[in-house]
């Protein structure tokens, strides 16, 4: 690891203006980026006694080569700045909020012709309106069927959407009167969205005038003595309400706000918050984040952001409670107004049904981290003790923290692929993990050691070739970056393989080790026996986790090619034309399209491809199969 002095900038060269500034590492990767209302204070803060930083911060510092800044003129600019380029570099040693479970929204997807209602989980799309999150996916059902019948909407998908609409016919919802069935004509496209519009009026707290309105089409139906139409409307009334029943009212002024709370320890935070819509709760959300050397009010400021930040107007709230104020509430409350478009208040509740709110969200945190630290005990300490126990075990000079491990899949030597996937930090980081097809070029079956030594020269030429080149987005590309520490799945064989590799392309500083599934073997270069790892140790525990990682990302590509080749390849069929006759076929054209366009000379240059079944194999591919049957062992024809 670096020495901090090493790259501290000189004094007095760093600006006192607002800012955001970026740590690399030596490969020129960023690490962390922050922001500050002063640089200079805040980056001559991390070049302090570095036994006075937080563990964390100092560990940062250690694995960083360089720092930099870039000026702006106010708070706001520097928020957004920072925002974006977490978003853009994901740094490892920012603080990453971690959703503590999948939750579920109903959306309603506005953007298209006919909107169609449904529970939704992941990243939000633009043009759908969300409402939620909720606890759990029946709920969201309940409260649809509910819903339906007052507004009737459509809910199936597109598949069923297209088919209704070439039949002629509706699903059943349409029959029952929940879905006005627009996929048949019963509805245009103007009144479908209206009553789309409608139904997400009622879900964002606008629910009186639908009760109201309800209420008056069953008096003047009943004063009419049209009882079943008053009937329908008693009963539409009860289904609202209902829905309604199901989020409890906690606030009598109809506020739209989003609450807040913290719960924390020395290493982790839990945060929760509850959205409430109307008056209501409407859902909530949590997260776990592991905690760094930044103070509360910063925290929160990074909390609000990553909410935020990609949000539209329509997910930001006129209230926003916290239990501490961000480092800079009014740029915060300026920057979440621009986005809303709209007047956006960021407070602490000090007294009333608000701070009472808060109160119960504070306890669901304090729950949420008690819940977390019993399923995951000694983590944290756990992936740093790993680290530094493979650092002991495989005598490295600092602890690995990029590790990256391959392993090869095939079924007798056909369809061969492999794997790469990339551990930072003790976490798999998957945007990274790259797939192999192996032995493209080659005529002859690839064993392990064959394979291995291809993909290893692959990846690390591409670093070779890469380690200096700029992306067009101005970031380093992926296989820019040299591992710490190679992992091969097998034995000697397949380390001494890694090794000369690694001589030959002139690479240096990266260890290489292999792990036997066997023993569970750890294999280092020049050794006659291997190293065996206590059985309860992190460090062999990690390696399993990055060798079983890369096993599964492998055997997954390789079911994906094996289906592929059998479904598709458009061989099978043809008398006298086995497995491994069109296994020899691929390999020497490479591909089905190349064999069509062989002749049937070309094709008896492959290794047991007589005359008699390459007419054969001609015919069945041009579609003009009108020779005779052959025995393709003796030429002859065949009655």
């Amino acid at each position: 690891m670096a020495d901090p002095s090493t790259y501290r900038p000189a004094p007095g060269s760093i600006p006192t203006d607002p800012g955001v500034y970026r740590f690399r590492d030596a490969g020129g990767r960023v690490i962390y980026v922050g922001k500050a209302k002063s640089l200079r204070p805040r980056l001559s803060s991390y070049f302090q006694d570095i036994y006075a930083l937080h563990p964390r911060t100092a560990r940062m510092v250690r694995t960083g080569a360089s720092v930099e800044w870039t000026v702006v003129a106010n708070e706001v600019e520097a928020l957004q700045l920072e925002y974006s380029w977490i978003k853009e570099f994901d740094p490892r040693f920012n603080v990453k909020y971690r959703d503590d479970k999948s939750y579920p929204y109903l959306a309603v997807t506005m953007g298209e012709d006919y909107p169609r209602a449904q529970v939704m989980r992941g990243a939000k799309t633009p043009g759908t309106r969300y409402f939620g999150p909720y606890a759990h996916a029946w709920a969201i059902r309940e409260t649809l069927d509910q819903l339906l019948r007052v507004f009737p909407l459509r809910t199936c998908s597109n598949g069923v959407f297209k088919r209704a609409g070439q039949v002629g016919r509706p699903c059943l919802l349409g029959y029952i009167d929940k879905c006005s069935a627009p996929c048949v004509g019963r509805i245009d496209e103007a009144g479908h969205r209206e009553i789309a519009e409608d139904f997400c009026d009622f879900m964002a707290g606008n629910t009186s005038r639908f009760v109201k309105d309800l209420t008056l089409q069953m008096r003047a139906a009943a004063a009419d003595l049209d009882f079943e139409t008053a009937a329908r409307r008693r009963d539409d009334i009860e289904a609202m309400t209902k829905a309604l029943e199901r989020s409890a009212i906690v606030l009598g002024d109809a506020t739209d706000a989003d609450v807040f709370a913290i719960a924390d320890d020395e290493l982790e935070m839990a945060v929760q918050v509850f959205h409430v819509r109307g008056g209501r709760v409407r859902g909530q959300r949590g997260w776990v984040a592991e905690k760094d050397a930044a103070d509360v009010p910063t925290l929160m400021e990074h909390l609000l952001l990553q909410v935020y930040g990609g949000e539209s107007g329509d997910g930001i709230p006129r209230e926003i409670l916290v239990p501490v104020l961000p480092s800079d509430p009014e740029a915060m409350s300026d920057l979440l107004a621009s986005a809303r478009g709209a007047k956006v208040e960021v407070r602490i509740p000090q007294r009333g049904d608000k701070r009472t709110l808060m109160d119960t969200v504070r306890r669901n945190a304090e729950q949420s981290l008690a819940r977390h630290k019993v399923a995951r005990a000694g983590d944290l300490t756990a992936r740093a003790q790993a680290l530094e126990e493979l650092a002991q075990y495989l005598a490295l000079d600092q602890a690995p923290l990029r590790i990256e491990c391959f392993d090869v899949s095939h079924v007798q030597g056909t369809n061969v692929v492999a794997s790469m996937v990339v551990f930072e930090d003790g976490l798999a980081r998957k945007s990274e993990y790259r797939r192999f097809i192996v032995g493209r070029d080659s005529e002859q079956p690839v064993d392990d050691t064959a394979a291995m030594r291809e993909v290893l020269t692959r990846r690390f030429r591409r670093y070779l070739t890469e380690r200096h080149e700029v992306g067009d987005d101005g970031r380093a590309k992926k296989f820019a970056y040299p591992p710490n520490l190679v992992v091969v799945d097998g034995g000697l064989p397949q380390v001494n393989v890694a090794v000369r590799v690694l001589e030959e392309l002139g690479v240096v500083d990266v260890a290489v080790v292999g792990l036997a599934k066997r023993l569970e073997e750890v294999w280092l270069p020049g050794d006659d026996h291997p190293a065996i790892l206590p059985r309860g140790s992190d460090g062999l525990y990690l390696l399993q986790r990055v060798r079983d990682e890369a096993h599964r990302f492998a055997i997954t590509f390789h079911r994906e090619r094996r289906s592929k080749a059998m479904t598709v390849s458009g061989l099978d069929g043809i008398p006298g034309l086995g497995p491994a006759r069109q296994e020899a076929l691929r390999r020497h054209f490479g591909s089905v399209k190349k064999i069509r366009a062989a002749t049937a000379a070309e094709l008896t240059e492959v290794s047991g491809i007589g005359p008699a079944l390459a007419e054969v194999i001609v015919a069945r591919l041009s579609g003009a199969d009108t020779t005779p049957a052959v025995n393709v062992t003796t030429g002859e024809v065949l009655d």
